[in-house]
């Protein structure tokens, strides 16, 4: 995003509008896209492997951000599945809750009392059942299906 004709759905764009906050766990492949969401609310995120090389300067590979009581650990590439969640939790130690993307597979698990979090993606489903994002209510994280 934004490529071709890709445009975020309207239901993203209501939630967007909605947020206290935005993460972004990287992909957006151009400065203007990080932009246009700041307009919607503050933005934590981190670089991913399509973003265009300024954008990869300015953020960072991994990241956390302490919001709504929840300390939240942010990554692009979790690596190989084999293992992910154990190498997550030892990346974000002290995290309840570590969002990542790269595989556009959604996902909202519990391990080890912390949540593990791929919000899949709004404009590229790739493999993925639907369009998805996740929003966390009341400190706990869920799928919207788009």
């Amino acid at each position: 995003m934004p490529r071709g004709e890709r445009r975020l759905p309207a239901g993203a764009l209501d939630l967007l509008a909605a947020a206290d906050h935005i993460l972004h766990v990287g992909d957006f492949t151009s400065a203007s896209v990080l932009d246009d969401l700041r307009a919607f609310a503050p933005v934590t995120a981190v670089r991913g492997n399509m973003d265009e090389w300024p954008l990869r300067e300015a953020l960072p590979e991994r990241t956390t951000a302490d919001l709504g009581g929840l300390r939240i650990g942010l990554v692009h590439d979790p690596g190989p599945s084999t293992g992910r969640p154990e190498r997550l939790l030892g990346w974000f130690s002290r995290c309840d809750l570590v969002a990542y993307g790269h595989t556009h597979i959604p996902e909202v698990t519990l391990e080890d009392r912390v949540w593990i979090v791929n919000p899949g993606s709004p404009t590229e489903r790739r493999r993925a059942p639907a369009h998805t994002l996740a929003v966390i209510r009341d400190g706990r994280p869920e799928l919207v299906r788009l």
